[in-house]
């Protein structure tokens, strides 16, 4: 039994114009503390996907198997960091984490233990020496952890990461991917992460996970990295097997998945051009 499930998920919503289909027929399984991303054009329902997991769809037709539960709400065991840091501008960084310490563990933890564990979840992305500061006072890049540490105190089985580095300059996003990296090795998190980057893709996953064009979508390719951990960037960016990866991701967004649609557009406009001429 996997120990995460995705089975034949597939989902309507309701348009003026009818139902439309967003997700067809999607077939994964990931193994704890597998780090899976999922790649490919906007609109290819990678966040939909992220969304069924995390509770807040409902599949129309299959759905989500967790340790041999259904999942149909949002619960803890989910926890999700989203581009958006979504944290409580008037609360500091340590009371944002509070917030969520609460939720799952006011009847389980004392107060001693939940300061225990609010510190050590804010260590962990190094932000101990600013969990006094608020929203407004710390960087995007230091937001963000705070938003990690937040879902990482939750404890959660899965950590769901929707492009939590899309927002972020170049040098403070390669930054937190060490830091994730880094997470993930002495937690064994099991981490499925939406993302447009293909070197974040392969840098960080054990299996990337490539989706085909909406409507409709589907997984189109599963793609596995088998490059030893930790990895090093500096040492990959020559690595044969990090650059075959690389290629192989790209060859399917560009390639197999060109849009088709507007390049035909262009060929009725062009020969509509032509008849207007002729007229």
């Amino acid at each position: 039994m996997s120990f995460l499930e995705i089975s034949q998920a597939s989902i309507e919503f309701p348009t003026p114009k009818g139902p439309f289909k967003a997700l067809d027929n999607v077939n994964l399984h990931i193994k704890q503390g597998e780090f899976v991303s999922l790649i490919g054009h906007s609109g290819c329902g990678k966040s939909t996907v992220l969304n069924i997991v995390a509770g807040l769809y409902q599949a129309t037709e299959g759905g989500v198997i967790l340790e041999g539960k259904e999942v149909n709400e949002p619960g803890p065991e989910r926890a999700v960091v989203f581009q958006n840091h979504s944290l409580l501008p008037w609360l500091s960084a340590y009371q944002n984490v509070e917030l969520a310490v609460k939720q799952v563990f006011k009847k389980t933890k004392t107060k001693q233990e939940r300061k225990e564990w609010i510190e050590h979840n804010l260590e962990l992305v190094h932000m101990e020496h600013a969990m006094d500061k608020r929203p407004d006072e710390i960087s995007g890049g230091m937001k963000q952890r705070v938003g990690i540490a937040r879902a990482l105190a939750m404890q959660p089985k899965v950590l769901l990461m929707d492009e939590p580095f899309g927002a972020l300059d170049a040098l403070t996003r390669a930054h937190l991917q060490d830091s994730v990296m880094e997470i993930q090795e002495k937690l064994g998190n099991t981490i499925i992460m939406i993302t447009h980057d293909v070197d974040e893709a392969v840098l960080l996953s054990d299996r990337i996970v490539m989706m085909t064009n909406g409507p409709a979508a589907t997984i189109g390719e599963i793609l596995t990295i088998d490059l030893e951990r930790p990895r090093d960037r500096l040492a990959l960016a020559d690595d044969k097997k990090y650059n075959e990866y690389r290629t192989e991701v790209l060859r399917f967004l560009y390639e197999k998945q060109r849009k088709v649609e507007p390049i035909r557009n262009i060929q009725k406009k062009s020969k509509q051009d032509k008849t207007d001429q002729v007229a």
